[in-house]
């Protein structure tokens, strides 16, 4: 005990009883006398013994890991997203004793994440993204393995944690309209993606609450390859549109490179704004009218969440307010 730390050891040699005795004492599993347990855990408090890692692990049979899913087909724009989650996520579970393994999940290809729950490696999931046909969402309700998704979803049986991505779209999507901008184009990624489909709900019921028409000409989903950026603009410049709505900041910049090759100014042209903001758009010219959300406070709501599900405290889904609507010169 020359670092004034005590272990099982010492506790069992001081008390002339066996480690394994001094273990059960502690984790309150296997049979242990009262008289025992009593001595054993007034013992361990007036010498402040705090087991480590490992034996508390095997006590208590947890890992004090817990998995991330990221699916494999992310690209640059989802690495600040991920980065600021991750962050969150870590903030949380350093604090409880937890570290965090990353996995990758490729479409219907699960192996990586089956590999880490058949081997016990993880007490449970964090799943970063929703679907509409969610097989990893399917797969973890089937392993029985304690998750939270991040982001939202229909599955009533599925707990998750999600930005309220549809009254910020709603209301950004209302001031333009509100600023005189009724010929709004939209531009999103998979209709596969909840997120798509949430963002498109609240880009419409803007223009149903204000009486407007939506021209159903100038929506744009399921646009994937930013290839396809340069013909969807030279269709909308012949349309008399007031602006474009981009569903995340890719498309944004990729809309303000497009502009800027075929010398269209923003916002004289064409007005511009994004329903996610995120560094890729910090150094846009003009600055970009966007949506802000707190993702470092998501994963730190998500991770602490899942922690609550594996101690058995009761949760439920959670719906974070906080978005900022920050209006910049691209909508002017």
């Amino acid at each position: 005990m020359a670092d004034g730390k005590i272990t099982i050891d010492d506790v069992a040699r001081a008390l002339g009883i066996s480690k394994t005795t001094v273990s059960r004492a502690i984790s309150g599993k296997g049979r242990v006398g009262d008289d025992t347990r009593l001595k054993v855990l007034e013992y361990i408090e007036e010498h402040n013994y705090r087991p480590n890692l490992m034996a508390r692990a095997l006590a208590q049979q947890k890992t004090y890991n817990i998995g991330v899913i990221w699916p494999d087909d992310y690209n640059a724009v989802d690495l600040p997203f991920f980065q600021r989650c991750m962050i969150g996520m870590s903030e949380v579970t350093s604090g409880y004793g937890y570290d965090i393994m990353v996995s990758l999940v490729s479409g219907d290809d699960f192996t990586g994440l089956r590999r880490i729950i058949d081997n016990h490696k993880v007490d449970g999931i964090i799943l970063t993204r929703t679907l509409v046909h969610d097989r990893p969402a399917r797969f973890l309700k089937e392993s029985g393995i304690p998750f939270v998704a991040v982001g939202s979803t229909d599955d009533k049986d599925i707990i998750y944690v999600d930005n309220d991505n549809y009254s910020a779209c709603k209301e950004l999507t209302s001031i333009l309209i509100a600023k005189g901008l009724k010929r709004l184009a939209l531009i999103g990624g998979s209709t596969e993606h909840i997120i798509t489909r949430t963002r498109y709900k609240g880009f419409a019921d803007a223009f149903e609450e204000a009486g407007v028409n939506i021209d159903s000409g100038l929506i744009y989903l399921d646009v994937e390859s930013m290839s396809k950026i340069g013909n969807i603009l030279k269709d909308l410049r012949k349309k008399n549109i007031d602006g474009v709505i981009c569903m995340d900041d890719n498309i944004a910049g990729e809309v303000i490179s497009r502009c800027r090759d075929d010398h269209v100014k923003i916002p004289d042209d064409l007005r511009v704004a994004s329903f996610y903001n995120s560094s890729i758009l910090e150094s846009a010219i003009p600055s970009v009218t966007s949506l802000n959300f707190n993702d470092r406070n998501l994963g730190a709501v998500a991770a602490k969440t899942l922690l609550d599900i594996i101690d058995n405290v009761p949760v439920t889904s959670k719906m974070l307010g906080g978005y900022e609507v920050i209006l910049k010169e691209s909508t002017k």
